[in-house]
């Protein structure tokens, strides 16, 4: 039987092979209130996060902290530090992605494609759009924001947890000039690209006269 389907009723009644390889017990942590609190995996930690997932003792010592919205009092959450630039504009090194676990057995109907997820592998910590492939080829295609790297497959055999990005906390306040230099360079960006597609236009234009002459 499917322990998620007999709690909540969601997903199949019957776990398959798979699917039961796939699940895992989550670690919580209780206040003294008895409410779930939010447990945060810090950069240092994401590297062994994976391979500690059977150890409660690690999520355990691992800092906690809770949020005034009730929408973080109902199920389990995580939050990840954000590493790298992979998911700039959007997400920066340094922020924080408050996430709600998903169960590996709604993995193939829950993931949305183009919406952010913590994708937690055998070997790493990641926070990517996914694009869902499971019905097709059980793989999930993990996209970046950052176009300077590219997407990649990962399949669900690698796959240990994955968390829905529903929140980000950052340190990160523009000040006004900040805001009017970026508008600049979008501006001056835009005047390039206009410019260069103008003078392409021309060349364009005086060629097909040559060759109707």
């Amino acid at each position: 039987m499917n322990p998620v389907y007999i709690m909540t009723g969601d997903g199949p009644m019957f776990m398959t092979e798979e699917t039961n390889q796939s699940f895992r017990v989550l670690t919580t942590i209780q206040s003294p209130n008895d409410e779930e609190l939010i447990v945060h995996v810090p950069l240092p930690a994401q590297s062994v996060y994976s391979a500690e997932l059977g150890d409660p003792s690690f999520v355990q010592d691992l800092p906690t902290f809770s949020l005034p919205d009730y929408k973080y009092k109902v199920g389990t959450h995580r939050s990840f530090d954000v590493p790298g630039d992979s998911m700039e504009p959007t997400l920066f090194e340094g922020d924080k992605v408050v996430c709600s676990f998903l169960e590996p057995t709604l993995w193939a109907s829950g993931i949305k494609d183009n919406y952010a997820y913590v994708i937690v592998t055998r070997s790493d910590v990641a926070v990517r759009r996914v694009k869902n492939l499971i019905e097709e080829s059980k793989e999930l295609e993990l996209i970046p924001d950052n176009k300077f790297y590219e997407s990649y497959r990962v399949s669900m055999a690698d796959l240990r947890e994955i968390w829905y990005v529903r929140a980000r906390i950052t340190p990160f306040l523009p000040s006004p000039q900040n805001i009017q230099r970026y508008v600049h360079d979008e501006m001056l960006g835009l005047k390039e690209t206009i410019d260069k597609q103008g003078k392409m236009i021309n060349r364009l234009s005086a060629a097909i006269d040559r060759l109707g002459n």
